[in-house]
């Protein structure tokens, strides 16, 4: 999990799972794609739900 209050979307756009915000909206981005927009209050619920179907996804491919 990283940061940047100048470059956030260019740099989620680098991860298996990003966001970004401001001004109050949020953007989702999975793997360089934007997938969702919401509301900016709602981006660590997002995040965290995220991360939990990631993880499923990759223990029960293995």
């Amino acid at each position: 999990i990283m940061g940047c209050v100048v470059n956030g979307p260019g740099e989620a756009k680098e991860a298996d799972i990003g966001i970004a915000g401001g001004d109050g909206r949020g953007v989702l981005f999975k793997r360089g794609e934007v997938v969702k927009t919401f509301s900016q209050d709602k981006l660590v619920d997002v995040l965290l739900r995220e991360i939990t179907d990631y993880e499923q996804n990759y223990i029960n491919a293995r």
